[in-house]
């Protein structure tokens, strides 16, 4: 699907600058988000992946969550944005800010960007409260890395001792399907069925000084349930098929 590629450029390089323009005047990033909600649509129409969404009545509009989810793909945010009706933000590592186009989308756009060598919490707690603050929602693919087989690896606690300050609920999110579009350390994508599976919101204890054995016993409880559908639904399926 090679001959897709020029549609694909001229897709991101459009929604792009007009998310750049937009940034001028709109600097929370609502509009750049309606960009980057068509440019997720036209992205998967173009490649003929289908998303079928499960548990999106679980939510409730206007509320503000951190949304938790696995990483198998490149195609894991199109999918997220493309589908979920809310304001998102991703927290990203900060190498993706030197991105021509993309990066300076999601710079201008309200994303986080993480150094994970030298990680400043106490700063990114600031701007994840600021971004609250304005009812944004934040996508965290806590594995921190896309899965090379598939399988979800264990969720890494950092960004759940954050959310249990935050006291914000977690919503798990389970992505199956989207290694077979474009897996991990393969550009060529191929058409798929995907499917999105909304789990219910997590409330995060209350806790005056959260240690990080509270962030990693949530992480490990958002783990299970996100890896117990991933491997019934991707794994188990492939197998009886």
């Amino acid at each position: 699907m090679f001959f897709l590629i020029p549609g694909i450029s001229l897709y991101t390089v459009v929604f792009g600058a007009a998310s750049l323009l937009s940034s001028v005047i709109d600097r929370r990033g609502y509009f750049a988000h309606g960009c980057a909600r068509a440019w997720s649509w036209l992205i998967l129409k173009t490649t003929r992946v289908r998303v079928a969404v499960q548990g999106l009545e679980r939510l409730t509009p206007g509320t503000t969550y951190i949304f938790v989810s696995n990483h198998q793909s490149h195609y894991d945010t199109p999918v997220i944005f493309s589908t979920l009706p809310f304001q998102l933000r991703i927290i990203a590592k900060e190498s993706l800010a030197r991105f021509p186009v993309l990066g300076w989308h999601l710079k201008r756009g309200g994303h986080l960007f993480v150094d994970r060598k030298h990680p400043d919490r106490a700063g990114i707690l600031r701007r994840w409260r600021a971004l609250v603050s304005e009812g944004l929602s934040l996508i965290i693919y806590a594995e921190g890395t896309r899965s090379s087989d598939g399988h979800v690896a264990r969720f890494k606690a950092g960004s759940f001792l954050l959310a249990i300050q935050a006291g914000l609920p977690i919503v798990p999110l389970a992505v199956i399907g989207t290694r077979q579009v474009m897996p991990k350390g393969r550009l060529r994508a191929e058409p798929a069925d995907v499917t999105l599976v909304i789990h219910d919101p997590i409330v995060p204890p209350s806790l005056d000084g959260p240690t990080t054995s509270d962030a990693k016993m949530l992480a490990d409880r958002v783990h299970d349930i996100v890896a117990a559908t991933v491997e019934s639904r991707q794994f188990n399926s492939a197998r009886a098929s």
